[in-house]
């Protein structure tokens, strides 16, 4: 069980690497795209670190219903940072997960397996992706199903980071069919999808 401050740990420590990774994440972003996810995620994660030492994230941990109210700050502070798709995606993703935890103090593996269903639902709502197209999406689904099949693993970080590389390699070969690379499709064949890419990131920095 992960409690609200627990989680704000998690959360910090991504926030705090997510920069080492711009170089890289924009790098493959530019292979097919604008070349500008690690810069969007570099914003983000500076908006965040701020929400973190805010006045609404003391109110927010220190009131009813922390969780709900914590991750509604960090979406705010998401959406304030960029206007691009991604920077999007990851603000309904937080506002998403804000909903679910509304009325929960503690957050199981098993909450967690349906929250990245419901995130996934919605950021396929929002953004038009679908699983398959080698997206964000199809590693958050992986999470889920991993974390679904195995409700007690050994090392949840160590299942989460074997999930994700395993999606990489299983899309790695499929051209990509959202977005601006679904133009290039032929040539996203062989290259990993820097949204996947971005999440195994995310994932290590636990």
């Amino acid at each position: 069980m992960i409690d609200c401050p627990q989680l704000l740990a998690a959360i910090s420590r991504i926030i705090t690497r997510l920069p080492d990774a711009a170089p890289e994440l924009n790098a493959l972003d530019g292979t097919l795209g604008d070349g500008d996810l690690g810069a969007t995620l570099e914003h983000c994660a500076g908006e965040m670190r701020a929400a973190m030492a805010s006045d609404a994230m003391i109110q927010a941990v220190n009131g009813d219903d922390p969780l709900m109210h914590a991750l509604r700050t960090l979406s705010l502070a998401c959406a304030k940072a960029s206007g691009s798709s991604f920077g999007t995606l990851m603000a309904q993703g937080l506002l998403t997960a804000a909903r679910f935890c509304h009325g929960k103090t503690t957050l199981s593996q098993s909450d967690f397996a349906t929250l990245l269903h419901e995130v996934v639902a919605a950021l396929a709502h929002r953004g038009g992706a679908g699983l398959g197209d080698k997206t964000l999406l199809d590693g958050l689904h992986a999470l889920a199903l991993a974390l679904e099949s195995q409700p007690a693993p050994a090392d949840p970080r160590a299942l989460m980071r074997a999930t994700l590389e395993e999606t990489l390699a299983a899309f790695r070969q499929r051209p990509n069919r959202i977005g601006r690379a679904r133009m290039f499709a032929e040539r996203s064949i062989g290259l990993d999808d820097p949204g996947q890419v971005a999440l195994l990131r995310m994932v290590e920095a636990l």
